[in-house]
C-alpha cells in the first residue's frame, strides 16, 4: 500500500495535515511541531500497548518528510498525490534515527540558557508587542502565554509595552490602560505564593545563588504546566532545527 493507504488504515485520513492535526496553511514550523506532538503519542516507546505504534510511528515520518519538502509538498497540495519512489518515504530509511536527529533531547541547561539570552532581547519585545495584540491588551494572557515570563516579571512587561504604547508603536487598549484592580490584586496573589513556593523549593534543595534560576524553571515546570510545555516547544523550534543530512 502506498502513504496515503496507511494514513487512511492508521490514522483514519488519508490528509497528511489532518494526520499531523494540522492546516494546510501552516508554516513548516508547525506542520514540524505538528509531527512532533503526534509522533510522541504513537511512538513505540510510549505507547507500547498499541500493537500498531510502529507503524503509526513510521507512517507519521513518512507524512512529515513529505511535508517538509517543499516540492513534494507543494504537489501533494495541489494534486493530492505523493510520489512513493522518491526517497523522503523509502521503506527502508530508519524513522526513529530519523526522528531523534530532528528533535534531539532538550535539556534543563539548554532552558536555562535560553531564558538568559532571550529575556530582555529584541526577540523577546517583539513577541510580547505580538502577544499584547492577540491578547487584546489582557496582562493575564499576556504573562501566561509569554516565553520565559512569570507574575515577578509584570512590572518589566509593563514597562516594554507601555514603552511601545508612548512610541506609537501599538495602539492604547483599554484593557491594558484601564486594567481592574481585583485583577492586579489578584496576580500581585499570585505572585507573592509563587515567591514563597521557589524559596522553599531552594532550601528543599539545599540551592545557592549560582542555581536560582534552574530552580526558577524547576519551579514553573510544576507550577504553570501549560507554560512550560510551551516553552518546551518554542526550545525545540530553536534548538532543533538539524535538517536530515540529504537536506543539508
Amino acid at each position: 500500500m502506498g502513504l496515503l493507504e496507511d494514513c487512511r488504515d492508521l490514522f483514519g485520513s488519508s490528509d497528511l495535515y489532518e494526520v499531523l492535526g494540522v492546516p494546510l496553511s501552516s508554516s513548516e514550523a508547525e506542520v514540524r511541531r505538528g509531527y512532533y506532538k503526534t509522533s510522541l503519542q504513537v511512538h513505540p516507546d510510549r505507547a507500547p500497548q498499541d500493537p500498531q505504534a510502529t507503524s503509526k510511528f513510521q507512517t507519521l515520518g513518512k507524512v512529515y518528510a513529505v511535508l517538509s519538502v517543499a516540492e513534494q509538498r507543494a504537489v501533494y497540495d495541489e494534486h493530492g498525490i505523493v510520489d512513493e519512489e522518491s526517497d523522503t518515504v523509502k521503506e527502508g530509511r530508519d524513522w526513529d534515527e530519523y526522528w531523534r536527529l530532528l528533535f534531539p533531547k532538550v535539556t534543563l541547561q539548554d532552558i536555562v540558557n535560553f531564558e538568559q539570552t532571550y529575556n530582555g532581547s529584541d526577540e523577546e519585545q517583539q513577541d510580547l508587542l505580538r502577544l499584547y495584540r492577540d491578547c487584546s491588551g489582557d496582562m493575564d494572557q499576556i504573562l501566561d502565554s509569554a516565553l520565559c515570563c512569570g507574575p515577578d516579571d509584570e512590572p518589566r512587561v509593563r514597562h516594554i509595552l507601555q514603552a511601545a504604547i508612548d512610541g506609537g508603536d501599538l495602539p492604547a487598549l483599554r484593557a491594558f490602560t484601564h486594567e481592574n484592580r481585583r485583577k492586579k490584586a489578584a496576580r500581585k496573589r499570585k505572585a507573592d505564593t509563587e515567591r514563597a513556593q521557589s524559596e522553599q523549593l531552594k532550601k528543599e534543595l539545599s540551592l545557592d545563588e549560582v542555581n536560582d534560576l534552574s530552580s526558577v524553571v524547576k519551579r514553573r515546570a510544576a507550577s504553570r504546566e501549560a507554560s512550560f510545555s510551551s516553552l518546551i516547544s518554542s526550545m525545540e523550534e530553536k534548538y532543533c532545527n538539524n535538517k536530515p543530512a540529504k537536506k543539508k
